[in-house]
């Protein structure tokens, strides 16, 4: 399934600090962005039913059935530095990103790239 970097479970588990109703982190992709998926991420209360939920570092992370083929092997990160502050996913399975890196392409099953949804070209 899917990872998160020292950074990133330390970054999450603050916010999960500052939202009470939060007991983890939801992580999933959907269809959009410039590239054919998006990821999306979001803290939640508690896990649905048809999710995966997985344990790191006492961090619970709730991936829905559609999201985890396409999140195997991913490593998400924070980061800190000139190009901004945020989390980066490293996906294994991409066979193509957008310049914003939150979209991506993942073989020949994907939607076709839509360029105009991210403001980025090429």
């Amino acid at each position: 399934m899917l990872t998160l970097t020292e950074k990133a479970i330390h970054a999450v588990k603050g916010l999960i600090t500052e939202t009470p109703e939060a007991s983890g982190l939801r992580v999933m992709v959907s269809g959009g962005g410039c590239s054919g998926f998006q990821y999306g991420m979001g803290l939640e209360s508690q896990a649905q039913a048809d999710d995966t939920v997985i344990a790191l570092e006492g961090l619970q992370v709730y991936v829905d059935e559609n999201s985890a083929p396409l999140l195997t092997g991913v490593v998400i990160d924070y980061v800190e530095d000139i190009t901004g502050v945020g989390f980066r996913f490293e996906n294994p399975n991409a066979t193509a990103t957008c310049g914003c890196g939150s979209s991506f392409t993942a073989g020949d099953g994907s939607p076709t790239p839509d360029k105009s949804t991210c403001g980025h070209r090429g």
